[in-house]
């Protein structure tokens, strides 16, 4: 099941999309919201996640049963980040895909000793969370170096504290893709990474949820990023260092996780300031992420006004 959260003359909703992974502007989309038997309270992702126990087999039903006057052309609905704004910070992976930690020490002028023994773990602040479409701002008085980087986004379902790697899919709500939209220069200057990560707007995500049961095997999930239509990442997340169900459990071991946490789990190599020479977006720019059986969201780069 595909789950989004959209808006829709002038409203919000929660909605069951029917279509296909790569085609976003296709398909349709069943507002539940409308639907006489869903709950009012229950008016968000986020909602819906945490009693998902309860509403999800309603929802199943509804997607199956509804006339067909509830369900909108995804054309004529604007799809939102799935969860616009989590209840706390996004949480990222830092050096996850050996190639990609190769290529950053790299472009330092180093040599990397050995891959990392134990996940680097960071945040980004909930205000990056942006449209899967919508526009990143480029605030030139801010950062002059925003590179790229495509991930899969795990999304928590239910609360869970030293959870075993082979219980951690079981507390998986599901699946999106993300675009952890990095700022090089504010990495630099700060010598860490939360500032660079925590731009307003720097963290495209959607175009919505895919539960589990749509995807066979989560490492085995192709990704790739694109600007201006040209690839500049193609990896698999079999190449993970530290594969799903042992960042899930590593997280746990030192905080609960709740359910609508977001997980971004890391970027294969292919990112801009790693390249000879180096490539940053611009105005003008237009940065497309997918992961397959998932989903693809595209962000064009604007000035700030």
């Amino acid at each position: 099941m595909k789950l989004a959260c959209f808006n829709h003359e002038n409203h919000s909703y929660i909605g069951v999309v029917e279509a296909d992974w790569d085609k976003p502007d296709q398909g349709r989309v069943l507002l539940l919201n409308h639907c006489d038997t869903w709950p009012e309270q229950i008016n968000s992702l986020q909602k819906l996640i945490e009693r998902a126990e309860e509403y999800m087999p309603m929802a199943q039903q509804l997607m199956a049963e509804s006339d067909a006057g509830l369900w909108q052309p995804l054309s004529e609905v604007k799809l939102r980040a799935p969860i616009p704004v989590p209840v706390r910070n996004i949480i990222c992976l830092g050096w996850n895909y050996a190639e990609h930690a190769k290529e950053s020490t790299a472009a330092k002028g180093l040599h990397i000793q050995e891959l990392p023994q134990h996940p680097i773990v960071f945040t980004k602040a909930t205000t990056t969370v942006n449209g899967p479409f919508d526009e990143v701002i480029y605030d030139e008085s801010v950062s002059k170096r925003l590179d790229w980087e495509v991930e899969l986004g795990v999304v928590i379902g239910k609360p869970g504290r030293h959870i075993a790697q082979q219980d951690a899919f079981k507390y998986v709500f599901g699946y999106t893709v993300i675009n952890d939209i990095s700022a090089r220069d504010l990495q630099k200057r700060h010598q860490q990474f939360f500032m660079g990560k925590s731009m307003d707007g720097t963290c495209p995500m959607g175009p919505w949820v895919v539960t589990p049961d749509e995807i066979n095997d989560p490492q085995k999930l192709p990704l790739r990023c694109r600007v201006n239509g040209v690839v500049k990442q193609d990896g698999n997340t079999d190449q993970q260092i530290f594969p799903i169900a042992e960042v899930i459990s590593t997280l746990s071991k030192v905080m609960t996780l709740l359910p609508g946490d977001i997980i971004a789990t890391g970027t294969p190599s292919g990112v801009g300031f790693a390249r000879t020479p180096p490539e940053y977006l611009m105005p003008g720019d237009v940065v497309e992420c997918e992961v397959e059986g998932v989903g693809r969201i595209k962000n064009p780069i604007v000035p700030s006004s």
